[in-house]
Formats: C-alpha cells, sequence, structure tokens
C-alpha cells in the first residue's frame, strides 16, 4: 500500500583513537623475534609478521602493550614487519617506529564510504510486506569492504517474508578500509532507519509502535537463514516506550525528536586462558585477550564467581603469544562471552584438579570432598580435619606432590545478539544547519551485565562515537588525491562540548548460551546514531 524508496551516501570515518600506531621490534642474530605493539589482537600481529617476513610462527613473540584506543583499527600491521627488518640491518638493536597523527589518518584504514539505496513496502495496517537494498561500499585500493557487517544488519530488527539484499564491493583509488565498531553497520542502519520512519510518517504511525508490529522475536529467521535465539528485542522497544524521554514534551522552533534501533549479531571465536593457584591462596590468570574496555575485571569476575572466592584473590594480566594458547582478537563484542566462558571452564577444571588434592591430604576419595565458597569439607563427618579453606590448602600442596595450574581454550558459538534503541531530541539552527544534541537515551539489551559501570560506559561510548559519525566526521581529498584534514583539528572528533550526558538504560536478557547470560555489548552502541539524529533533524 505504502513504498518507501530512497538514496543514501557516507563518508569515510576513522576509529579516533588517540594514541597513534607504536611497535618495537629486535631480531636475534639465532632469528628470534620479539615485538612490543599496541594492539587489540597480539595473535593477529604474530600471524601477520611471520607470514610477510616469511619466518616461522614459533619465531615470533608479541608482547600487546596497554592501549590508547582501537576500536577496530588496531588488528593489523603497519610497522612492525618494518621495525623487525631495521632492528635486523641496525646489527640486532631494538628499534622503535611511532606514527605521526596525520600518518594514522592517511594511511591506516578508516571504514568504507558507501552509497546505498533501499526501497521498503508496507501494507494499510503497517506490516512490512517488503524489503530491498544495495550496498556499494568503497573497499579503497584493495577489496575487502565491511559488507559482512552491513548487509544482514540493515533489516536485522525486522520480520519481513520477502527480503533482497545486494553488495557491492567497489575498489576505488583510496587507502584500503580496515574496521570500525560494528564494521559497516552504521551506515547501512542509517539508510534503513531513516527509511522506517518515512513509513512510520506515511503512516501517521507511532514508530515505536509500528516497530513492535514488525520487530523479529525468537526462532525467527534473519535474512540469512538462520533463526534467532532467545533476544530482548520487544522488552527493550517496550522500556523505550515508556521511559520518561520518549513521552516528554518537546517544545521549541527546530526542535525533533528522533528514535532508532539496531540489531548486532556478536562473535564468538577462540580463546584461550591460564591459571595457577599461589601460596596465599591467590590464583594468579593469564589471559590472551588484550584489554580495551576493562575485560581484565569482567573476565576476572566470572573466575571469581566459578570458584567462589572474592575477585580480589584473582590476579589476572594479559599474557603475550609466547604464555598463553591462541585467542582472536579484542574484537567483535566477543572478550567478556567468549574469555569469560574459557575461565568459567578453567573455574571448573581447578575445582575439580584442587578437590583431588584436598582428597589426597585426608586420604580418601575425592567423591568424599565437597567444594563450596572457597572452602573444601569432608562429606564423610565421622572423620576429623573435616574443613580446608583455599588459602590452607595452598600452603599445603607440596604435601600433595606439586603445585595446580590449568589451562583451557574453547571456541563457544552460542553467541547472543543483541538489541540497541535510542532516543535523542535535537535542536537545528535554521541559518546554519547546526545540530545541537538537547537529551540522549540509549537502551541496551545486554544480556546479564557482568560489571553495570563498565556496560554503561561501552554505551555512552559507542554513542558518542556515533554522534560523531552522524554530525562531525569525514575524509575530504583534493582533486590530487591528498587527504586535506589529516590531523585532529580538521578532522573533527565529538568533544565533551559537542554531547550531553547520555543516559545509558542496562536491560538484562540473559543469554542462555553462556554460563554467566553474557551478550556482547561494546559495537551495538555506534549503530543508531546517525539514524536516530537524521530523524530528529527530519520531523
Amino acid at each position: 500500500a505504502i513504498i518507501v524508496e530512497r538514496q543514501f551516501e557516507t563518508d569515510n570515518v576513522h576509529p579516533g583513537y588517540i594514541e597513534p600506531q607504536s611497535a618495537t621490534a629486535q631480531i636475534n642474530p639465532d632469528g628470534q623475534v620479539t615485538v612490543w605493539t599496541t594492539t587489540q589482537a597480539a595473535f593477529n600481529i604474530r600471524d601477520q609478521v611471520a607470514n610477510i617476513l616469511g619466518i616461522p610462527v614459533g619465531k615470533v613473540r608479541v608482547i600487546p602493550t596497554e592501549i590508547g584506543g582501537g576500536f577496530g583499527g588496531k588488528n593489523d600491521v603497519y610497522l612492525e614487519p618494518v621495525a623487525v627488518l631495521l632492528s635486523k640491518k641496525s646489527g640486532y638493536h631494538p628499534v622503535k617506529m611511532t606514527m605521526r597523527y596525520d600518518e594514522v589518518l592517511s594511511g591506516t584504514g578508516p571504514t568504507s564510504a558507501s552509497h546505498i539505496w533501499v526501497k521498503v513496502g508496507v501494507d494499510t495496517g503497517g506490516q512490512i510486506t517488503a524489503a530491498q537494498a544495495r550496498l556499494s561500499y568503497a573497499a579503497g585500493a584493495y577489496p575487502g569492504s565491511p559488507l559482512w557487517g552491513g548487509m544482514p544488519i540493515i533489516f536485522g530488527p525486522y520480520r519481513i517474508e520477502n527480503i533482497l539484499v545486494d553488495g557491492y564491493d567497489v575498489v576505488v583509488n583510496r587507502p584500503r578500509v580496515g574496521a570500525l565498531r560494528a564494521p559497516g553497520a552504521s551506515n547501512a542502519v542509517f539508510a534503513g532507519e531513516t527509511v522506517m520512519d518515512d513509513l512510520c510518517e506515511k503512516l501517521g504511525m507511532d514508530p515505536i509502535e509500528f516497530r513492535l508490529l514488525n520487530g523479529v522475536r525468537e526462532g525467527d529467521r534473519r535474512s540469512t537463514g538462520v533463526r534467532l535465539p532467545k533476544i530482548g528485542f520487544h522488552e527493550t522497544l517496550k522500556a523505550a516506550q515508556e521511559h520518561p524521554h520518549y513521552t516528554a514534551p518537546l517544545e521549541g522552533s527546530y526542535r525533533g525528536r528522533g528514535l532508532a534501533c539496531a540489531f548486532w549479531g556478536n562473535h564468538g571465536g577462540k580463546s584461550s586462558a591460564t591459571a595457577s593457584l599461589n601460596g596465599d591462596g591467590s590464583i594468579s590468570l593469564l589471559e590472551g585477550s588484550v584489554d580495551l574496555s576493562g575485560t581484565r575485571t569482567t573476565i576476572a569476575m566470572q573466575l571469581a564467581e566459578t570458584m567462589e572466592i572474592p575477585l580480589d584473590q584473582i590476579r589476572p594480566r594479559v599474557a603475550d603469544t609466547d604464555s598463553v594458547a591462541y585467542t582472536e582478537g579484542s574484537y567483535g563484542s566477543r572478550t567478556t562471552f567468549a574469555t569469560g566462558w574459557a575461565v568459567y571452564e578453567l573455574g571448573q577444571k581447578l575445582k575439580a584438579m584442587l578437590v583431588e588434592r584436598a582428597a589426597i591430604l585426608w586420604e580418601v576419595s575425592p567423591d568424599q570432598v565437597k567444594y563450596a565458597d572457597g572452602i573444601f569439607l569432608l562429606k564423610n563427618d565421622s572423620l576429623e580435619n573435616q574443613r580446608l579453606t583455599l588459602k590452607q590448602l595452598a600452603t599445603r600442596l607440596d604435601e600433595t606432590g606439586s603445585q595446580v595450574m590449568a589451562s583451557i581454550s574453547v571456541t563457544p558459538e552460542s553467541v547472543g545478539p543483541c538489541f540497541a534503541i535510542h532516543i535523542v531530541d535535537v535542536e537545528v539552527d535554521p541559518e546554519t544547519g547546526k545540530v545541537d544534541i538537547l537529551r540522549y537515551t540509549a537502551l541496551q539489551d545486554v544480556g546479564q551485565a557482568i560489571h553495570p559501570g563498565l556496560v554503561e560506559g561501552q554505551i555512552q561510548g559507542g554513542t558518542t562515537m556515533g554522534i560523531g559519525w552522524a554530525l562531525h566526521e569525514g575524509y575530504y581529498y583534493d582533486r590530487a588525491g591528498r587527504l586535506l584534514n589529516a590531523n585532529l583539528l580538521d578532522y573533527r572528533l565529538p568533544t565533551a562540548l559537542d554531547v550531553p550526558a547520555i543516559e545509558a538504560v542496562i536491560l538484562e536478557i540473559p543469554n542462555p548460551g553462556h554460563p554467566y547470560g553474557v551478550r556482547g555489548v561494546g559495537e551495538a552502541p555506534i549503530i543508531p546514531p546517525p539514524a536516530a539524529i537524521a530523524n530528529a533533524c527530519l520531523l
């Protein structure tokens, strides 16, 4: 009954981390390479250095340093192989290389510029009957744009019987693109959600009521053919509908309120961890995941929960590539989910090993020993010495034969998709077109919030990046192909003056595919802001 057909353009934007790429490398006369680098993915760097230089992967050790921002942009090598070669030429001395920020902006991958065509039809009741999209993403000088992120996401929140999405990876004379938080999704959803709001306007229908009517539920089939597991989309929509921001009056000229929602599938991947019990009863934890967002804490919390001990008894540390088994990078909203699952399995393994040691001390079989709240108890009340704390057992491990250490590697696949819904109020200056954000609320189903403060920070940070994409950021080239705004004065990242206090509303619909109900959090918040702000400006 109603069809909306529109075209959209988006520009290249950069992850905008403040710390530039920096790497130090040293090669020894025996060919052993050590690399210290700011990275999200130490094992990625190890494998790429070995591949580029043609040396065995076992000869390369990567030590990830503390990282001053990544957002997807620090998964690949830029300086590391060059630093290794210069170390060899210098007579096996360590060589450090650091990019200037103009080199960062012009030489490390921004995300794709895009041209997106969308066509959606509804019946008289507002039910979506068909949707079609064509996504053309600029890959830069080599193929590899993030179509895989945009194509399944553009209509991800909606149950649509007839759907067709085509994607074109377009090679252009620009730098090769790289990953940016929720790769390919923000520009796709900018197009898709703007069209959905156009339909609401033509129908005279409330935007949330439209999404409640058409929103996906558990068991619905996505455009990729995969059926959705337990999700919290409708719960999040209801929370947005009842939020005071959505119901508050908006007065004044040139002001508007916009809403947009987003789906993000999240990633599992491979994670590893190693733990050992110390003589004071603490546990040393080595993890392969680089800490971008406080994940040392969220992972340690899950091990402490599994071991039934206080968090301060866990000593977490990010390990180098020689000290822990292979772990995928800290990307894809996977770290708290996948490495958290690894330490859950690790904790179960440690408890079983420690029960065996307690049984040795008591000269009973392990099935007669119970473990709870960090205490070992004998089930047989007739025996003496029926209680041992974890610390007491730690001081007596030598009596049982050896110390206790355990390692684990997992590849969890039951990731929990997440949904975010953003509400924004704006005021537009009719003479200059400048947009001021008056109020912003971001609601998200996070599964189980392991550390609510860190979850809130992820939502606020991702939203701020999306606001930058909507209102401030973009690449500008001259006719000769030179980047004109290759500095942080002209490449306009949002500041505290541009962004109001963002209210983060955390909804917890646990993911049944994780021991503690975790869903990935970090990428969904960047997706809705461009569409929400556009919808507010059009009202």
